[in-house]
């Protein structure tokens, strides 16, 4: 009797160092995932915030092309509205040279 008892308490015993054993080992894995997903979501911020920096970067040279479109096309309306049929007859007679050099560039290929 004396040697059943002495058996349980001996599988008791190491049975709790297997499980603890187990937990610990699981807790490691636990531990290795955690860390790597705290340095992937201080990567994810760190990329945000570079982006949000790009985004406002763009804003800046959006507006600043905005304004030189919208000057552009005062001028171009403001040519539009006068009776300047020299200038378009020049820019007429432009294209049309423009369009004769490609012609003739592309015909020699």
């Amino acid at each position: 009797m004396r040697r059943a008892g002495l058996a349980s308490g001996n599988y008791v015993a190491s049975g709790y160092s297997v499980y603890e054993e187990e937990n610990e080992h699981l807790q490691e894995g636990l531990r290795a995932k955690v860390n790597a997903l705290k340095s992937l979501s201080i990567d994810i911020g760190t990329e945000v915030k570079y982006q949000n920096k790009m985004l406002d970067e763009m804003d800046t040279d959006f507006d600043s092309t905005g304004g030189l479109l919208g000057s552009t096309i005062g001028r171009v309306k403001q040519l539009s509205r006068g009776s300047q049929t020299k200038l378009l007859c020049y820019m007429l007679l432009f294209c049309l040279f423009v369009f004769f050099v490609l012609y003739w560039f592309i015909k020699l290929r």
